[in-house]
């Protein structure tokens, strides 16, 4: 017998909004009917400060108070939702978005929906659903394609609506236990009962794309373009661009200064593999490797230059390239890369043929590797 999921202790419910609040009442409603385990604990909305300004006047205030209604009328469990759960879209200067119709426009709330998502999955023991059937057609796609960028497995997407002829009425907030009485607008205005009206949420999937983000853009603030960026390079062929003279690469579109002891050592397996060389095994315990410390020092000069300060590198390879050297100096670097990369770093690691004794070389074609004007 299967033990029930028990339900995430933080859920949070995320509206994007435009000029009508009533996405977040509607939505709340439509997850009672799914049982108290699909409520949000708290209620978090995106909007301009004028999309702001309406939330805080029909669901917040004391008179009409709608989020307040709907609790009471459904006796629904205690939610954190206040005016700190209202954040205003702001442009790049920082200044209160009214409205998006400009490209820079775009581009900021682009940027903020993209950071709060970033911002709100970053609690494993939380689950964040998101609504994006309010606002402009635009902050919808950004919220939605912000969840496929940062999305985990316990993650949803949502669309609510209300159907005819209750959509897009100011006064419909959600249906009512008890008869109450709105008028349609125009010349054929008629009334309407708001207990009679049907809402529905449809589930709408996603691609979860988290995984494959290099670990730097988990943890900070980034452009809706870079994200976007960075997926992309991880869903494509993998390319390696080492440049000695500025001790960088550049590995899943990012870049990453390394110290010249594990750039020279990538350096040295990047060229093996463009000579299509056979893969080395670790030098064994006790016995120096002569020709691994040759080929290595080769691009560690390069690096360093002439007027660099090499001689503790080369005082420890006198003899030889050893196991410690060889183990710790590949971990280190797979550390730096793997910092950078996250899941994305596979292919830039320098991996083994689980064979025993093991064999090290890089696994990316040859073809996928250049250097930068000082060749390796």
């Amino acid at each position: 017998m299967e033990t029930p999921e028990l339900p995430y202790p933080r859920r949070i419910l995320l509206a994007v909004t435009g000029l009508t609040p009533q996405v977040v009442t509607e939505t709340l409603y439509a997850l009672r009917r799914r049982g108290d385990q699909a409520l949000p604990t708290e209620i978090h909305l995106l909007s301009t400060a004028d999309g702001i300004e309406r939330a805080r006047l029909t669901l917040l205030s004391d008179e009409p108070g709608w989020f307040h209604r709907l609790r009471r009328d459904y006796a629904l469990p205690a939610m954190r939702f206040d005016e700190s759960c209202l954040h205003v879209l702001e442009d790049g200067a920082g200044r209160a978005l009214t409205d998006i119709r400009t490209e820079s426009d775009n581009i900021a709330a682009a940027d903020t929906i993209t950071d709060w998502i970033r911002h709100l999955t970053d609690d494993d023991a939380s689950q964040l659903h998101v609504s994006l059937a309010g606002g402009r057609k635009s902050m919808g796609f950004y919220a939605g394609y912000a969840l496929s960028l940062y999305g985990r497995p316990q993650d949803q997407l949502s669309h609510v609506l209300a159907m005819p002829p209750y959509e897009s009425y100011p006064d419909f907030f959600y249906p009512t236990p008890a008869s109450r009485i709105i008028y349609t607008t125009g010349a054929d205005s008629r009334p309407l009962d708001t207990k009679a009206a049907a809402v529905t949420l449809a589930d709408i999937p996603f691609v979860r794309l988290r995984q494959n983000l290099p670990k730097t853009l988990l943890k900070g603030r980034a452009r809706f373009s870079h994200v976007v960026d960075a997926a992309q390079s991880s869903l494509t062929q993998p390319k390696l661009t080492i440049d000695l003279e500025r001790r960088s690469i550049q590995a899943g579109g990012l870049s990453l200064t390394l110290a010249p002891t594990q750039l020279a050592f990538l350096a040295w397996f990047a060229r093996r593999r463009l000579a299509q060389a056979p893969a080395l095994c670790c030098p064994s315990d006790g016995v120096s490797e002569p020709d691994y410390a040759a080929a290595y020092l080769s691009k560690y000069m390069k690096i360093i230059g002439a007027m660099g300060d090499g001689d503790r590198t080369q005082e420890r390879l006198r003899h030889g390239m050893d196991k410690a050297f060889f183990e710790q100096t590949k971990s280190k670097l797979h550390r730096r890369i793997d910092d950078l990369l996250g899941h994305a770093a596979g292919p830039y690691l320098i991996g083994h043929d689980g064979g025993r004794p093991r064999r090290f070389g890089l696994t990316l074609p040859p073809e996928a590797i250049r250097f930068g004007r000082i060749e390796g």
